[in-house]
């Protein structure tokens, strides 16, 4: 299992049923058994946190007892692959010693998400020797130590003291270890047949010569740590330290890499999607069920995909055709549309800015609205910020950065702004709605705020839960007014046929063997998006399968929740109350549906 990404980003699948039923909850041998599996689940985190450095400062928890971790990385390296598949196993024989105990509800809720998403980390290093299926490959376009260190670095490492200071240069050594890691454990894959298509690892060497072709001096990672010193400060020759650090070891290790991938290159297998790798449909069946926690078919989802695409372009073309929009197909329409002068931010620092702003008084203007749909709404800071231009080039184009848990760093939505064109006016509110509130930064502040939880599932997560949240809450921000135009509400469902159009792409990529020009193709006449932007993401889908399914499988799951409570509830039905399963944290959906049925029969008998 990598630590990291278990404790920020698991996927699972329920194995139990959570209807309601009759529990021991008062006796003293449930209450002791209660506190043993609590106490298991916080040695579990313990474990991971103690064996993941970067996971205890993205968590707030690299001080104290934990303080020497904040000199270090994790241990990326081949060795760390098995020693995380040893504590995979490890945790899973300390979970089995509940196997037939008598457990209440909260309880059978928290074994069944933390056994299934331990389960699932076992999938990766066990059946496949590989650290991840959902990123089967070590290195490339947005994956690897280049790729991921000086982001984290810059905005995951604070810095406050001298110590923060020596602990970033500590860290610079180790990304210099961790860069040489990945190069070793690439060239084991690669020898497997896990290497990145020729093109992704052509954008990831475009984007390593990017970062080496910087100064040490002025760098990014060097003016990261220079400029926060200088801000807070602190003295010291901080500039001078991290340059020698890069220009001994981090370059060089780099120069390594480059030269690794140069080689490897050639050797790669012709074809875009997992198919072309050793158990490429087997390792895809796994992938899109990590992703969904569902055991839908790649057929099944790619069917799915179809029928919404027909749908949502069906009530798009409704609204385009009422505000004069009427010549050519849906897509055609978003396309003309995406490129009108009105619609455009300059491209431009100050055209930069202004979208900036924009997005912050969307994310203000439906902050104010959610008393109206939640009970005492999470009032977690969050910023907005562009992608770091040194990643852009393969970075997603919106993603969220989930705060550190003692709040001594916020949670950040970061936009990716290599070009303003792929950001058209009209459709920027849904992205907040999305990544900010009532989007990711509502549902994990809500899960991380969670007290009652345990530790270990309010740092967790299943994509499918918390992707099919984020569009159910650009829906419910529609049913909150937020959208201040037809056009606007047209980039809500402009982002709904994207995420439908990504079911059929997803699938068609993975287990229908399409090209990457075909999905962008495919992408380009659907949406209406940019096609430097519709790209971008059909490359993110070809190297980490199953991801992009999450959102609309998970969004169906959530609206169907929805729609059964209500018919069950009718006038009894209450929004807010019904918006409280967020405080349950994030589960597989299986388990979510579960859980509400029986939130619902419960309201039913108060």
């Amino acid at each position: 299992m990598n630590r990291r990404h278990f404790l920020m980003t698991s996927a699972a699948t329920a194995l139990i049923s959570l209807a309601p039923r009759a529990f021991a909850q008062g006796s003293p041998a449930a209450s002791d058994t209660s506190a043993r599996l609590n106490a298991t689940f916080d040695q579990i985190f313990d474990m991971m946190i103690d064996s993941s450095p970067e996971s205890a400062t993205a968590l707030g928890l690299d001080k104290g007892k934990r303080a020497a971790m904040k000199y270090k990385l994790d241990d990326n390296s081949l060795t760390g692959v098995q020693d995380d598949l040893a504590q995979t196993r490890k945790a899973m024989a300390m979970l089995d010693a509940f196997n037939g105990a008598t457990l209440d509800d909260k309880d059978t809720l928290n074994l069944a998400c933390i056994r299934y998403s331990v389960e699932r980390g076992l999938t990766a290093p066990g059946k496949y020797d590989l650290s991840s299926i959902a990123r089967p490959y070590r290195i490339f376009q947005q994956g690897g130590a280049y790729f991921e260190q000086p982001d984290f670095l810059a905005s995951s490492h604070t810095i406050a003291t001298r110590e923060d200071c020596d602990a970033y240069v500590s860290r610079l050594t180790a990304f210099a270890t961790q860069l040489d890691n990945d190069s070793d454990v690439q060239k084991a894959y690669a020898a497997r047949g896990y290497l990145a298509p020729a093109w992704s690892l052509d954008l990831t060497l475009g984007q390593m010569k990017a970062l080496r072709a910087q100064p040490a001096e002025s760098c990014s990672m060097t003016r990261s740590l220079a400029d926060r010193a200088a801000k807070a400060g602190i003295d010291g020759n901080w500039a001078e330290q991290a340059t020698r650090v890069i220009t001994d070891k981090v370059y060089p290790a780099l120069d390594r890499q480059m030269a690794l991938l140069e080689q490897l290159k050639p050797t790669t297998a012709a074809g875009d999607g997992v198919w072309r790798l050793p158990r490429g449909d087997e390792l895809y069946a796994d992938a899109l069920e990590y992703s969904t926690t569902t055991r839908m078919t790649p057929e099944e989802v790619h069917q799915m995909g179809l029928a919404q695409v027909k749908e949502i372009s069906a009530e798009l073309d409704r609204i385009l055709k009422a505000n004069g929009l009427t010549k050519g197909s849906v897509g055609a329409r978003l396309t003309a549309l995406n490129v009108r002068p009105d619609q455009l931010y300059a491209d431009s620092a100050e055209g930069r800015a202004a979208l900036l702003k924009s997005l912050n008084a969307d994310y203000l203007k439906v902050k104010a609205l959610l008393p109206r749909a939640f009970a005492n709404p999470s009032n977690a800071p969050l910023e907005i910020r562009a992608v770091p231009v040194e990643i852009q080039d393969g970075a997603s184009n919106g993603y969220y950065r989930r705060a550190a848990l003692d709040g001594s760093r916020p949670a950040i939505y970061f936009i990716n702004l290599k070009d303003v064109g792929d950001w058209p006016k009209y459709g920027l509110p849904a992205l907040t709605f999305h990544e900010g509130v009532p989007g990711h930064h509502l549902q994990i502040s809500t899960m991380q705020e969670a007290g009652t939880l345990p530790i270990l599932r309010r740092v967790g997560g299943y994509s499918a839960y918390s992707e099919g949240w984020a569009l159910y809450a650009e829906q419910l921000a529609d049913e909150l007014g937020a959208y201040a135009s037809p056009l606007e509400r047209a980039g809500y469902l402009q982002s709904f046929l994207f995420r439908a159009a990504r079911l059929v792409v997803d699938t068609g990529l993975h287990a229908k063997r399409w090209s990457r020009e075909q999905a962008t193709q495919y992408m380009v006449d659907v949406t209406g998006f940019a096609r430097p932007r519709n790209q971008r993401e059909v490359e993110r889908y070809c190297t980490q399968p199953g991801q992009a399914c999450s959102y609309k499988v998970g969004h169906a799951a959530w609206t169907r929740a929805r729609a059964k409570a209500q018919a069950a509830l009718g006038s009894k039905f209450d929004l807010k109350a019904f918006h409280e399963v967020l405080k349950d944290g994030a589960m597989p959906l299986t388990i979510l549906e579960q859980r509400i049925e029986a939130r619902t029969a419960a309201a039913l008998k108060a």
